[in-house]
């Protein structure tokens, strides 16, 4: 997604200073790809003397160095393997990267060829792996900046962010597929920087009383405001947590929460219901009954907080904080802004940053769970180990289309994986389709709690863009993710978890945020061919339970033999 600077700039609340250290929990490092990010790209350059910087380069690796961050070079040279040039001209070359960029923290190079099918060249996450060891960071903490698909399915597959600037070789399809486009490198550097300044740890303040927390949306939203909320917890001594009916069994999974208010929103909910005045007068008086101290009221990029503010003002709360980019008038005391594209918890962390709260230094930005009250996991799963496959959404957009998880099921347990089908109650006769192909059939028989039991024992999750994908999340179980590109990926794809996405990110419902799907038969999923997840899954390092079977289905290419 390409930014408006002059909007984004109009929009923050903010303004985000350059120098030096960031109090940022959100990352430590920058993995950068060398040709065509950082330097012109000279196929298998061998000549330092042909090194060129782009444009701004040592600039903005300065500003990243001020903040604190550690810097390291993650490159594919397969020239080595073709022999277009020796190990000595590559040191040669890199050597003058740092002369004319400065010093590096690590290099990692990958000297193999594709036929090598190394763990180590990308779109394998090996360098990234390799790197944060030798960082003293994990691939959570790190960003990767880099030109090309590759670059942001390895970031993807080691659980890091990836920011994407394209040069006129990139293809279209990587550039939509990317979680985040920058301009050049300069405007990545400031996109980092940005988003760490947005979640950076306010100045101290004393421990408030009971903070009044409102996220009254679905189970999956409910689950991405898990960082916002434990930050709150972190600096207050009681959080009451308001949330709708969809969103309670979510609610009662996430850590710092003493209490739940369910109440449905007329404003939230969709199909809306009608306005009650006798409703919202009961909810007035039971937020009164709360008696906190102030509130802070999470949304998503699309809702206002407003009406839910003029509620909580008429209970006689004294400080309420929100994102909005409409005008308040009274009904708040901190009004946040946010710029397009930020990813879901990372918003929740800037607001719950905003209204002076802040995660502990030991406590990760990542999604979190209550392991605690997790049931046992059915017996028909067996060992841990399995794939769970959950092909439904309560958004049509958002599903696996029924044929392609059938064809998924039966590919991977041809090729030795076994397969966990769920789905809700209202999902029974697709789950039981579904796992005919060669599944184990658990739908309609788990409910949120019960679902993150049996993900939690899973070697990975297949899945859309829906509930169960930030429970795989918050469990760091990893994830092939049909995406529908209906929101941005970037946004609302899996947060700090190893990911592989699938689907085709340049579709025409790209961004429309449709609920049912605008173009027939679903093409942005239905084209994804099952070999495709087993590839994911290779990349992702999931193994299968047993040897691939004589007569099991071949993959070449992604496409099924």
């Amino acid at each position: 997604m390409r930014r408006d600077h002059e909007r984004d700039r109009c929009r923050s609340a903010r303004v985000y200073p350059d120098a030096g250290r960031i109090p940022s929990g959100l990352y430590d490092a920058v993995l950068l790809d060398r040709d065509g990010t950082l330097i012109e790209d000279v196929p298998y350059n061998g000549d330092p003397e042909k090194v060129r910087p782009v444009p701004g380069a040592r600039e903005a690796l300065d500003r990243l160095r001020a903040a604190g961050l550690r810097l390291a070079v993650v490159s594919n040279q397969s020239g080595l393997a073709r022999g277009c040039f020796t190990a000595d001209d590559l040191r040669r070359v890199n050597a003058r990267v740092e002369e004319l960029l400065g010093p590096f923290d690590s290099w990692q190079i990958c000297p193999h060829g594709e036929p090598d099918r190394c763990p180590c060249r990308k779109p394998a996450p090996g360098l990234l792996h390799a790197a944060a060891r030798v960082l003293g960071t994990t691939p959570t903490r790190c960003v990767m900046v880099g030109d090309i698909g590759a670059d942001m399915t390895a970031a993807a597959a080691a659980g890091a962010a990836g920011i994407m600037v394209p040069t006129a070789a990139t293809r279209s399809a990587e550039v939509a597929a990317a979680p985040t486009v920058a301009v050049d490198l300069p405007d990545a550097a400031t996109e980092i920087l940005r988003r760490m300044h947005l979640v950076a740890a306010p100045a101290s303040r004393p421990r408030r009383g009971t903070v009044l927390v409102a996220r009254s949306d679905a189970a999956g939203d409910v689950l991405v405001t898990g960082p916002g909320i434990r930050a709150m917890a972190a600096g207050a001594e009681r959080v009451v947590l308001l949330c709708g009916p969809r969103g309670r069994a979510a609610a009662e999974l996430l850590p710092g929460v003493d209490e739940i208010i369910e109440w449905p929103l007329p404003w939230i909910d969709a199909p809306a219901p009608p306005v009650d005045p006798a409703e919202l007068a009961d909810l007035t008086g039971r937020l009164a009954a709360v008696h906190a101290d102030e509130a802070v009221v999470f949304t998503s990029f699309h809702q206002s907080a407003l009406p839910l503010a003029l509620l909580l003002r008429m209970a006689g709360v004294a400080r309420i904080s929100a994102i909005s980019d409409d005008y308040p008038g009274a009904l708040l005391d901190v009004r946040h802004r946010v710029p397009v594209g930020v990813p879901e918890p990372e918003r929740a962390l800037s607001l719950a940053a905003a209204a002076g709260f802040a995660l502990p230094a030991d406590d990760e930005p990542g999604l979190r769970l209550r392991t605690d009250r997790l049931p046992a996991a059915p017996v028909e799963t067996g060992a841990p180990g399995y794939v769970v496959l959950h092909p439904g959404s309560s958004v049509e957009t958002r599903a696996c289309p029924p044929e392609l998880a059938t064809r998924i099921v039966r590919v991977l347990a041809a090729a030795g994986y076994r397969v966990v089908v769920t789905g809700g109650p209202d999902e029974r006769e697709l789950t039981a389709r579904v796992a005919a192909a060669g599944g184990i059939d658990l739908g309609g028989r788990t409910g949120l709690a019960e679902l993150a039991a049996v993900v939690a024992r899973a070697g990975a999750l297949v899945v859309g863009n829906t509930g169960p994908a930030h429970l795989a999340a918050a469990l760091n179980v990893p994830v092939v993710s049909l995406f529908a590109p209906t929101v941005p990926f970037g946004q609302w794809g899996p947060y700090r978890v190893p990911t592989v996405r699938l689907g085709d990110a340049g579709a025409d419902c790209r961004d429309t945020r449709a609920t049912r799907c605008p173009v027939p038969g679903h093409p942005c999923l239905s084209a994804v061919e099952p070999g495709r997840v087993l590839e994911a899954l290779r990349l992702l390092g999931v193994p299968a339970d047993a040897p691939e079977p004589v007569g099991a289905v071949r993959v070449t290419g992604g496409v099924v033999r």
